[in-house]
């Protein structure tokens, strides 16, 4: 009699990938929040482009339906809302995007059954080669570096300040975690962005006179200053 072969049970394999996700948090009137989205939006037209949204409503009691309508206006508007937290679940229907909890900066472990590393955790990234066009360069644990420049389309994440060597081309978005001490420094000002703990200036902002120059960015109060190197 023959053994019948009994089929190899696979393991299902799991990764973890993380994404920075912008947080709205919407303030009555509605009408008004959504014309000062839409006044960004005109300055930058693909500020919002590609990246996942949370609605955060903590800070507005929304019903149902207006809950409703608020995101079909941002999905109008090619704002792509990941997940809403802050509301209470009986007023998210199926249709809505799902309720989100516990929400923080984190670092994804590759395999949590490894032991615990003793050596403490770096708190600045160093890239010795520029950044191209397409590339997204996320570090929420301190300041990063470029040794090189960052192209047209490129963009640096950081939870510190963000230094670069080259030309700045792309977007730089620093202190992406509350600090609002952290800067921005750059040795060829281009900018289709800067931000510091979530203010920021587009291009169209960016004074000409900085244009080619060594600059620094900071955060005075809610203002951003931009000034060249001395």
């Amino acid at each position: 009699m023959n053994a019948i072969a009994q089929p190899t049970r696979q393991l299902v394999r799991m990764r973890g990938r993380s994404y920075v996700a912008f947080v709205f948090a919407p303030v009555v009137p509605i009408v008004g929040w959504l014309e000062e989205i839409d006044a960004t939006l005109a300055r930058s037209p693909g500020f919002f482009a590609g990246k996942p949204v949370v609605l955060d409503l903590s800070a507005v009691d929304l019903s149902e339906t207006a809950i409703m309508h608020l995101v079909a206006s941002l999905e109008q508007r090619n704002v792509r809302v990941l997940g809403i937290e802050g509301v209470d679940p009986v007023r998210l229907t199926a249709s809505m995007p799902p309720l989100l909890t516990g929400g923080r900066s984190c670092v994804l472990m590759q395999n949590e059954l490894k032991k615990p590393e003793t050596k403490p955790k770096p708190t600045s990234l160093l890239l010795e080669n520029p950044v191209r066009s397409g590339q997204s360069i996320v570090f929420t644990e301190g300041d990063v570096t470029v040794l090189g420049s960052v192209g047209s389309g490129a963009e640096i994440v950081a939870g510190g300040s963000i230094h670069i060597y080259g030309t700045l081309r792309g977007r730089a978005m620093a202190g992406v975690n509350g600090n609002s001490a952290a800067r921005i420094y750059c040795q060829k000002i281009e900018a289709e962005l800067l931000a510091i703990d979530g203010y920021y200036q587009t291009a169209e902002e960016i004074d000409v006179a900085l244009r080619n120059r060594p600059a620094q960015a900071w955060l005075e109060g809610d203002v951003m200053r931009i000034a060249p190197l001395s």
